[in-house]
């Protein structure tokens, strides 16, 4: 059996989630929210859970997804609640930062790239993060046995440290290392960084 794209397994798992009006931020969007500050930029939004309750709280956000289902209910929820979050649809895959912000958030995002462009990725963050400002970055790593989302060759499981040298001189407001059960026995290992900028 072929494994899915990544785009469409998580577009049929929005569509899910917007059925059921499950829009509850996950654990690493909380940890993340009182780290969100100005203009933020939400690489990987998802649902845009996290981008709504930053722009409720005075940020102004850029969103950006590959899914179709997740951009049009961000959209429409940021027009009911008149938010300024502006949600594009792009394929992250060749997407760039093009200007600066005071946080940049990618949680669950960079592992599905291959290591070059993951690690490229992580340093167009660090780049375009505003001094003082903060990067929160969230990655599978060495040691995840669940793999159902992946295409083969097609990802990138960070060393468990490795983000924590990426942002190396940053002051680090968290490092965090996490282990979830998930399905047929396996386990997915997670970390996250959020970073000060210098």
């Amino acid at each position: 059996m072929t494994p899915p794209d990544p785009v469409d397994f998580f577009e049929r798992q929005f569509q899910r989630q917007v059925r059921e009006t499950d829009f509850a931020l996950n654990p690493f969007e909380q940890l993340a929210l009182p780290h969100v500050a100005g203009a933020v930029l939400d690489l990987g939004c998802g649902l845009g859970n996290l981008s709504l309750e930053a722009a409720r709280r005075g940020c102004s956000v850029t969103a950006v997804d590959a899914s179709l289902t997740a951009v049009e209910r961000l959209r429409a929820a940021a027009l009911q609640e008149q938010l300024a979050i502006t949600a594009l649809q792009a394929d992250l895959a060749g997407f760039r930062i093009v200007r600066d912000y005071d946080t940049i958030v990618a949680i669950g995002l960079l592992m599905f790239f291959r290591k070059e462009r993951a690690l490229a990725l992580l340093r167009q963050i660090g780049e375009r993060v505003r001094p003082g400002g903060c990067a929160i970055v969230n990655v599978l790593t060495e040691g995840t046995s669940y793999l159902d989302m992946f295409q083969p060759g097609e990802y990138y499981l960070f060393g468990t440290k490795e983000l924590e040298r990426a942002f190396a001189g940053w002051a680090v407001l968290t490092a965090q290392h996490d282990s979830f059960p998930a399905p047929g026995g396996t386990r997915k290992e997670f970390a996250t960084i959020i970073a000060q900028k210098p």
